[in-house]
């Protein structure tokens, strides 16, 4: 029933067609963006109907308006739709009647032959996508994490359980069918193992026309019948975050419906993290809460994973603990098992008494197998001999979270945590730079370590003079060796002890090593859970060093009857653990350095202690609250080291990470105007490898330390398709496929080709341990560590040396050669997280030889980012396809990518980080436009927008579209009539003018803005004033800004020189560019644009 049916009359009012309109159609309809100011109708009221409904109250079915015509129809129509009568016809009354049992869940849809069941949650969905990239019943079978499905007894093939034919296994992820030789008859077979024996041919079917029942996240159409476009247009609409939404709450209330949704305090969002923040009690109270959202989900998900029937493998370990061998079935891949996790494992059976057992997680899965293997803490009563009918349990430990909040609580209780100087700029508020003073050494290199370039000792000479420094590392650029360095002279100057803190273990590892090499006196804390675990440094850890001190006699015998014996009796214990912690004080005491991960400075034995000096390492992998865990043990000199141009900090819950957890410290000082210290000379790339990340990530800026002769391996025998540029793009058609679990991809054709170039690669010369292959999902690792090891022509075992694993897993590490394998190749779904700059930025830098990527142009040049890369790739002529002996440049066209326009920094804009903005996703061909082409699985960061009220007055209409830094969130702005009034370049600064004293606390209120330095100077003079301070300039390698065409920057309605004219708008929106923008000393590229008015921005 389309609003034309209706004759001319009809025009006051057209309803937006959902193809025509992506922008405010379907995909965002409602409110994946919370705008409230659209002209359609809100989703309140469309809620229980249909779009016909709605033509009919609004046009009536004669096509009159009822109320009369209207002159503004579109200003009144949210009016109209409540007062208007509501006459039904029989139509349309088709879904408000009580549906039957069998209707779609989400939409009301209820053909039979488009329906199926879930068994496990027990209700029924559609195969249409609706609103939606996927179909119904398939993003309910990923959301809700369910695998098997009944079709309809009224449908086409009647009341059929999905099954394999040869093994019984129903998980629909895995399902897949061989069209057999007589063609009526069609075989569900599983992907693995069973479609791929070599059993099946005898049988007349050919394995290799396998295909999955669900293609382009949508059941075959002879399986289940996709719905109609009508019948989706008249069922009810639902948008995909209502979807997601609805699943959350059939976790606690199964029987909930759409309308629950619409309930107060359904789904409450927490307060966002603000730029700056008052005090650190407010900066506590937006922190806490966030910590404790990751804290229960993460809960949660130990929690739920409970495993029955586990079988066990007993084995004595070299130390005579026991351990235990078992391997997991399947679990979802939001569960990462690390090494020193605990586990409880119990005995469930009658064969041995029932008994329980705690170990921590010594093995994990991995190329030689699946098997995890923990380490019991005690033996006694454990039923080695028998091996079935296990449970195992995950323990939550909550001592990180618990360490985070006590470090939010003590910056905002104790005075003595940080000196005044950190406490101001962390809260970001102005403050007069202090330099230290400080005997500067007469060499800069450290001994031991290799020679520094210019560009390193620039940062260690600034770093030993500033209190508060960020380093910005790119890959390969000596980040730790800088690091090293830096401490040595801090330990060198007597003050104390130096705290060297990380986010991961193996960051903390590797810098201990490099710091241990300088001759210091090195002490590396562990977790207790880890003190078993083995590590290149285990000889530095406190819990080693204390058996070796030959001080303390006494202590050694008890250590030694422990050892031997197993317990000492409780005097013993007693006297030996009185002894151990003097032991542990005296060595904490006496060190140079103390290593540990962020979350350990929190540990007991750090408690008492001071630490002046404080580096944090990796520091842009860590959480806000992780990294003020080492922070306020005294820190009077901050170093933070890491690269916001990679990967960020891991948030489990989507909820704390649109809320801004996800964003570290470093990013926030960056964004504040701190101004990272570049290393600028990479040495690990071929120069052919760097030039790519260097211009889209780093503005051109990294310098090669090595050279093409460097990096070309000796009796090594490749062909490369240009021999002097050892890359290539692999193009391959493949299409990708759900895997087993429900939540990943994997991609067969692109297994394969990953399968053959290693296979090329080895027999090159190439050794196992040297090559590296990435992907970005778990799917795809998991099927090409059997893939490869089943189907490769060479020994398995070579295989199981190359190392397959995450994006996450490689950062901050490298291997000669690289293959990446994208995976994603769809119609409808884009290319998830492949779209994250950050994650590409990490997989092109991590080799040294050579990269390879496997993957599908087609899809993956739908995004600008990918685009320049293939373009990249198509120039240098190594965009190839065909036989690998036999490689021909690929003969593909993409359009050519937008120029950047802005030469000083051209990469900027593609690393805006974890923090999108709403508006800046509704900027049609910025970054994160995503109005075309489906909803990319990750991108959860869009929903709110923090900048949403920017006071009243015409610039609050005009102020919408334009993407400012991301979620700055800014005081409101005062309106515009307040322009005569405050003049000074001061107007909005706090009074905290070389006042670094932490007595200081007050702040000036004189425009109500909580001092929040420049960001709401109506006047330009603010931008001069922020250009004229040393350090105040951010080199944000990253633009926060993404510059749109201006016929694209007004909304619907709002006419051009209404924002260009608005001279309130543009000064303001100049000063915060600028503060945002001033990006190094050299840097006028993108302020030359904005004294031209807002609307000379181009689209980079």
């Amino acid at each position: 029933m389309s609003v034309e049916a209706y004759g001319p009359s009809s025009q006051t009012l057209t309803f937006l067609d959902t193809e025509e309109a992506e922008l405010l159609g379907a995909d965002t309809q409602g409110s994946e963006f919370e705008f409230t100011d659209f002209t359609l109708p809100s989703q309140t009221q469309t809620q229980g109907q249909t779009q016909s409904q709605l033509d009919n109250q609004v046009n009536g079915p004669d096509g009159v308006l009822q109320n009369g015509g209207v002159d503004d129809a579109v200003a009144k129509t949210s009016q109209l739709l409540a007062e208007l009568n509501f006459e039904e016809d029989e139509e349309d009354t088709y879904y408000t009647k009580d549906l039957p049992v069998h209707a779609c869940s989400y939409c009301g849809i209820h053909d039979p032959a488009c329906v199926v069941y879930c068994n496990t949650s027990k209700k029924w969905f559609c195969n249409g996508r609706g609103n939606t990239s996927g179909s119904h019943i398939v993003n309910h079978l990923v959301r809700a994490k369910c695998k098997e499905v009944t079709l309809h007894k009224d449908g086409p093939l009647g009341e059929t359980v999905l099954e394999c034919y040869n093994c019984g296994c129903r998980n629909v992820f895995l399902l897949g069918f061989i069209p057999a030789k007589a063609d009526s008859v069609v075989v569900l077979l599983c992907r693995q193992p069973c479609a791929s024996q070599s059993s099946l041919k005898d049988i007349n079917w050919d394995s290799s026309q396998w295909q999955p029942l669900i293609q382009d996240r949508c059941f075959l159409s002879w399986l289940v019948k996709i719905p109609s476009e009508q019948e989706q247009l008249r069922a009810r609409q639902i948008t995909a975050q209502q979807i997601n939404k609805l699943e959350e709450l059939w976790k606690e209330n199964p029987t909930a419906t759409l309308e629950d949704l619409e309930k107060p305090g359904v789904d409450e969002e927490p307060q966002h993290v603000l730029l700056r923040y008052e005090d650190a009690y407010q900066y506590q109270n937006i922190f806490g809460p966030l910590v404790k959202l990751e804290a229960d989900y993460d809960k949660k998900l130990k929690e739920s994973q409970t495993q029955d029937n586990i079988t066990v493998r007993w084995d004595l370990g070299l130390n005579k603990k026991r351990i235990a061998y078992f391997t997991l079935p399947k679990t979802d891949s939001d569960m990462r098992l690390m090494q020193g996790d605990e586990i409880c494992l119990r005995y469930k059976g009658d064969l041995a008494p029932l008994w329980k057992g705690i170990g921590h997680v010594i093995k994990v899965p991995d190329n030689y197998g699946d098997e995890i293997a923990i380490e019991l803490r005690s033996s006694v009563g454990a039923p080695v001999e028998v091996p079935h009918n296990f449970q195992v349990d995950f323990v939550w430990k909550s001592t990180s979270f618990d360490r985070m909040q006590s470090a939010l609580k003590t910056f905002a209780v104790d005075e003595t945590s940080v000196s005044g100087y950190i406490y101001h700029k962390l809260l970001g508020h102005e403050v007069e730079d202090v330099i230290i003073k400080c005997q500067l050494p007469k060499r800069f290199t450290a001994q031991g370590l290799p020679d520094l370039n210019h560009s390193q000792v620039y940062a260690v000479k600034t770093v030993l003079q500033r209190p508060l420094s960020l380093i910005q590392g790119p890959p390969g650029t000596g980040k730790t060796v800088t690091s090293a360095t830096i401490v040595y002279h801090l330990a060198r100057q007597g003050n104390g002890p130096v705290l060297v803190c990380a986010p991961s273990n193996i960051a903390v590892d590797q810098l201990t090593e490099k710091i241990h090499q300088t001759g210091l006196k090195v002490v590396r804390l562990c977790a207790k859970s880890r003190e078993a675990i083995d590590s290149p440094v285990s000889f530095l850890a406190l819990h080693n060093q204390i058996r070796n001190m030959d001080s303390m006699p006494e202590l050694q015998k008890l250590q030694q009857l422990k050892d031997e014996t197993g317990e000492l009796s409780s005097a013993d214990e007693k006297r030996y653990r009185a002894l151990k912690r003097t032991a542990e004080r005296e060595l904490l005491m006496n060190a140079d350095v103390i290593c540990c991960t962020c979350v350990g400075a929190g540990d007991p034995r750090l408690a008492k202690m001071q630490f002046r000096s404080i580096l944090i390492d990796e520091s842009t992998q860590a959480t806000e609250p992780e990294c003020m865990v080492p922070v306020v043990l005294g820190a009077k000199q901050l170093i933070l080291v890491g690269d916001h141009c990679q990967l960020g900090p891991v948030v489990m819950c989507k909820k704390a990470a649109k809320a801004g957890l996800s964003q570290s410290l470093f990013e926030r000082l960056v964004v504040l105007g701190i101004r990272p210290i570049r290393l600028q000379v990479q040495y690990r790339m071929h120069p052919a490898l760097s030039a790519f990340p260097s211009n889209i990530f780093y503005e051109g800026s990294l310098q090669n330390g090595v050279t093409a002769a460097d990096r070309i391996k000796k009796g090594f025998d490749f062909q490369w398709p240009q021999p002097d540029k050892p890359m290539f793009f692999y193009v391959t058609q493949g299409q990708e496929e759900i895997a087993s679990s429900g939540t990943s991809y994997l991609n067969r054709t692109e297994a394969a080709n990953v399968e053959k170039i290693t296979t090329k690669l080895l027999k090159a010369g190439a050794k196992p341990d040297q090559i590296g292959i990435i992907t970005p999902y778990e799917g795809q690792r998991s099927y090409l560590v059997q893939y490869m090891q089943f189907s490769g022509s060479l020994h398995t075992k070579l295989y199981q040396e190359v190392e397959i694993a995450s994006v996450d897993a490689f950062q901050g590490r490298e291997k000669d050669f690289i293959i990446l394998s994208c995976v994603r190749a769809n119609e409808h779904q884009g290319i998830g997280f492949l779209n994250d700059p950050r994650r590409l930025n990490v997989a092109l830098t991590r080799a040294r030889y050579g990269v390879i990527i496997v993957g599908n142009p087609k899809a993956l040049s739908k995004q600008p980012l990918w685009n320049h890369l293939l373009n990249y790739y198509k120039e240098q002529k190594v965009l190839v396809e065909g036989p690998l002996n036999n490689l021909r440049e690929s003969l593909m066209q993409f359009s050519k990518p937008r120029k950047l326009v802005n030469t000083i920094n051209p990469g900027a804009r593609f690393m805006s980080t974890a923090m999108y903005d709403a508006r800046e996703a509704l900027i049609p061909g910025s970054v994160y436009d995503r109005s075309s082409t489906g909803r990319p699985s990750n991108m959860y960061f869009q929903t709110h927008d923090q900048i949403g009220m920017i006071g009243a007055g015409p610039s609050h209409v005009a102020a919408m579209n334009i993407p400012i830094p991301f979620n700055l969130v800014m005081p409101p702005m005062p309106p515009p009539g307040y322009l005569g009034q405050a003049n000074g370049p001061a107007a909005g600064r706090g009074a905290l003018k070389g006042k670094a004293g932490r007595g200081g606390r007050q702040r000036n209120r004189g425009m109500g803005n909580h001092g929040s330095g420049q960001a709401n100077m109506p006047n330009s003079q603010a931008s001069q004033d922020v250009v004229s301070q040393p350090f105040s300039q951010g080199p944000l390698t990253q633009g926060y800004i993404s510059m749109s065409q201006p016929s694209q920057m007004s909304q619907p309605g709002l006419s051009q020189p209404e924002l260009s004219q608005d001279s309130y708008l543009g000064d303001e929106f100049k000063s915060q560019i600028d503060v945002a923008l001033s990006q190094d000393s050299t840097y006028q590229g993108e302020r030359a644009y904005q004294h031209g008015g807002v609307t000379g921005l181009s689209q980079y």
